[in-house]
């Protein structure tokens, strides 16, 4: 009888983390919903009925939307400027975590509380310097003031997860891989980089969000419009007296694709980085 009222009340809190799961779930996807039905409204039908579904499903908005500005440019810096970024992220990063978590030298510790430092300084207290330094590096109004600024300001953040996870992998390992004749680079490229595709991921998808939707650094270092990024570019859609919001959502609809996509590739890793140290 114990047992059956055990089971009983474990079905039923299982039954209530689904329920809320499933809450949850509707709540999280419904603006998005919301957004992309929107897309292919008219303004009055925005306006007059804006939580209904659109009357018909035409094109005509996103052909439109090209025609009203160079979104495909926008697009493309903001891929070059993210994937870069990423990319840049992603390598130092992981070479940085190796040495700090792998090799005990007296600035070790030093270098990796330098490395935490960048954690706690926010680095838009530093825009006026860093507008003097592109300028005297003639990167103004270039992508790769934003790559670099990007890529200084992730890192931080990417060499703690990483420094984590390498600290949660066996000695054995390397100790294996150095007695097969694996020099320090074959050790952290052969071997434990692909044990740390799981931390990879949460930093991939961590830092390709945050380039992707920066709206600040852009809007200070660039002002030709051919370079600007989807966040600044689709500024133009808001007009002094008139918006059109069809447009608008259109755009943000665009938009949103490549960072739904990063992130359902990278999901599985991204859990998985993020639950890593607790099981472990």
């Amino acid at each position: 009888m114990k047992g059956g009222t055990e089971l009983k009340t474990s079905l039923s809190a299982r039954a209530m983390q689904y329920v809320f799961a499933y809450v949850f779930m509707l709540v999280a996807i419904y603006p998005i919903v919301l957004m992309i039905a929107s897309s292919f409204k008219t303004n009055m039908e925005i306006f007059s009925n804006p939580l209904s579904l659109p009357q018909s499903f035409s094109l005509d908005t996103y052909k439109k939307l090209w025609e009203a500005v160079p979104f495909g440019d926008f697009l493309l810096n903001s891929v070059i400027v993210s994937v870069t970024s990423v990319v840049l992220i992603a390598v130092f990063s992981a070479m940085a975590a190796f040495y700090v978590s792998r090799f005990s030298y007296r600035w070790t510790g030093l270098l990796y509380f330098y490395f935490l430092v960048g954690l706690m300084i926010p680095i838009k207290l530093g825009i006026v310097p860093l507008f003097l330094l592109m300028k005297n590096l003639e990167l103004l109004n270039t992508l790769w003031s934003l790559i670099l600024i990007y890529t200084a300001s992730g890192i931080p953040i990417s060499v703690f997860i990483l420094t984590g996870f390498f600290r949660t992998l066996p000695v054995e390992l390397e100790e294996a891989a150095r007695i097969d004749g694996c020099n320090h680079f074959q050790v952290f490229w052969r071997v434990l980089l692909p044990l740390i595709r799981p931390a990879l991921g949460t930093v991939v998808i961590i830092n390709f969000i945050s380039a992707w939707n920066d709206f600040f650094f852009p809007l200070i270092f660039i002002q030709e419009e051919a370079l600007k990024t989807i966040p600044v570019g689709m500024m133009v859609l808001f007009g002094e007296y008139e918006t059109d919001w069809s447009l608008l959502f259109a755009g943000l609809t665009l938009s949103a694709l490549p960072m739904i996509g990063v992130f359902l590739m990278a999901s599985r890793q991204f859990m998985e980085g993020l639950t890593a140290g607790a099981v472990k």
